[in-house]
């Protein structure tokens, strides 16, 4: 099984920053996609960011412009990058990685969440 560990997140004011980390464990052949995604209180989960295999990202209209994803794929880690963070931001956030294992399995793990927490 893939396990997702996930750190970076706390709490922090408006304005300040925050990068987040999820280190992805197991027998791991391909990861074909990293991605953050973030619950609200009171609203459904939504993505944030995402990136593919081919490097491709895309950024949820929320946090374009001002989150950075960033993969490091040796270490099998995606970073997000949180700048100027807003109070809306607050949430838990997911990490989420497809890929397929080492006995040819596709596999879709994700992490337990971390909470971000925006004071205004």
């Amino acid at each position: 099984q893939v396990q997702l560990v996930e750190s970076g997140g706390g709490l922090v004011q408006a304005g300040g920053s925050l990068r987040l980390s999820c280190a992805a464990s197991g027998s791991i052949a391909t990861i074909n996609v990293m991605a953050w995604y973030r619950q609200a209180p009171g609203y459904q989960r939504e993505m944030v960011a995402r990136t593919n295999i081919g490097g491709e990202t895309n950024y949820a209209d929320a946090v374009k412009g001002r989150f950075t994803l960033s993969r490091h794929n040796a270490r099998k880690t995606v970073y997000l990058q949180m700048n100027k963070l807003k109070s809306e931001d607050t949430g838990v956030y997911y990490c989420n990685i497809i890929g397929m294992n080492s006995r040819g399995q596709a596999f879709d793990s994700w992490g337990s969440g971390t909470q971000v927490t925006v004071s205004s």
